[in-house]
């Protein structure tokens, strides 16, 4: 099949939804010859912080003259993001190949009378197929789900792994309870090897601790009393820990000064693992990783900054941000969300800090919430919220009301926040233009 047909096949497979177990993974995989056999990985969970985690690791590695594959999800702007090699998405003619490979692979499945894989997993197959191909020296990989049962827990032994922060989120799949959460991100520890953490609350730390012993892993807390001389800002952040000084990091947001503390005390894991990084390599890695959607500021007076918070544990990094960097500006909202998350925690902790809040809703997905129903929740605690009919006319309406002082926030599902950002731009092309 083409690219354009690969495409069509890959959206068709979204009816199958999210499973989560290893099951059909083991089967598609098999009759793949098992790719992942032959790679190397860095194996990233938790429920925020990793996509970040990712990129700094992934640009030092580069830096440092490795060929590094890098497997995320969801992404904003293209699929083929999802999948790139030192930065490098994955070419069109090379997709369809894969796809075509994975089609007949899922032919033979049915003819077994075995479940169909889901879209999650089709995906985790091709960047197999295509790290393999690629000759990757290691893999940075990101769980999707969990950790215990999603599909990329199909690798045998990881190089590390690294365990982001862990809060509430998915909980119709990983349980009720931190605890429980945890337990299910945990399971990505394999035995004998080494991982490292962000700090995490007491339940969620020990069961981490409990799982590593049990797998005789070695597992290292990140301890935040080792991370000082921090210099904020939503444009450039420093910060240093143990002897490496003043890291300059160019990821806003108060929590990516953990997340990258967490990236370089991973980074000292792997140089004890044989693996070559120069000092330089780390300092140019941190100043040159970006990650969209993660309090990305993509346009200036007003400044429009995106952030993907749609968890209470997100929000709370958010409300965090807002307070330090723009403790007496105005703030406008843009909102949208899924019907499945803790959307009312997330209002809570978020909704008091704007002076206006619109809300939308996103594209193309049953999970979304509608922009009317999410304005009453908004309402419950701001009463200055208006939902818009489309992301277009949210977008429009809040720059034209703000001032170049005020801060405009998108924020929400990651699933709107490119369209959101396409109009930002179509925006500000048009005003440009009329001056």
């Amino acid at each position: 099949m083409n690219y354009e047909e690969a495409r069509v096949y890959l959206e068709e497979a979204s009816k199958y939804g999210s499973v989560l177990g290893l099951d059909n993974m083991r089967h598609l995989m098999e009759r793949l010859g098992n790719p992942q056999d032959s790679l190397k990985f860095i194996h990233i969970s938790g429920t925020n912080g990793k996509g970040s985690v990712l990129a700094y690791l992934s640009t030092i590695l580069t830096e440092a003259g490795y060929r590094v594959g890098r497997y995320i999800s969801p992404t904003l702007f293209s699929y083929r993001e999802r999948i790139q090699v030192n930065g490098e998405r994955i070419g069109k003619e090379a997709l369809a190949k894969h796809v075509t490979a994975i089609a007949e692979a899922i032919r033979d499945m049915e003819e077994h009378h075995l479940t169909n894989p889901t879209p999650f997993e089709i995906e985790t197959a091709l960047s197999f197929l295509y790290f393999q191909k690629q000759k990757c020296d290691l893999v940075v990989l990101e769980t999707g789900l969990g950790g215990a049962l999603d599909a990329t827990n199909i690798i045998k032994t990881p190089v590390m792994e690294v365990i982001a922060p862990i809060s509430m989120d998915h909980m119709a799949f990983l349980g009720d309870t931190l605890e429980e959460i945890a337990a299910q991100k945990a399971g990505i520890i394999k035995p004998h090897t080494k991982a490292v953490s962000a700090p995490q609350e007491a339940g969620a730390g020990k069961v981490l601790e409990e799982k590593a012993k049990e797998q005789g892993a070695s597992l290292e807390f990140l301890e935040m009393e080792e991370v000082k001389d921090i210099h904020y800002g939503y444009e450039k952040q420093r910060f240093t820990w143990r002897d490496f000084e003043q890291v300059e990091i160019s990821l806003a947001g108060s929590y990516q000064i953990t997340n990258a503390a967490l990236a370089l005390q991973a980074v000292t894991v792997l140089k004890t693992l044989g693996y070559t990084i120069s000092r330089e390599n780390i300092y140019a890695g941190f100043r040159k990783a970006h990650w969209r959607g993660r309090f990305t500021l993509i346009s200036k007076e007003p400044a429009v900054i995106m952030d993907g918070a749609h968890n209470p544990g997100a929000a709370r990094e958010l409300e965090h941000s807002l307070k330090l960097y723009f403790p007496r500006r105005h703030i406008r909202y843009i909102f949208g969300i899924f019907r499945d998350k803790d959307y009312k925690q997330v209002i809570q902790i978020t909704a008091p800090l704007a002076d206006h809040i619109i809300t939308v809703q996103t594209p193309d997905n049953p999970r979304a919430l509608p922009a009317e129903e999410l304005k009453e929740a908004v309402a419950c605690v701001n009463p200055s919220v208006e939902a818009a009919e489309s992301i277009e006319q949210a977008v429009e309406k809040t720059l034209e009301e703000a001032k170049p002082e005020d801060v405009v926030i998108i924020f929400g599902s990651l699933s709107f926040l490119g369209e959101a950002e396409r109009n930002v731009k179509k925006w500000k092309e048009k005003q440009d233009g009329s001056q």
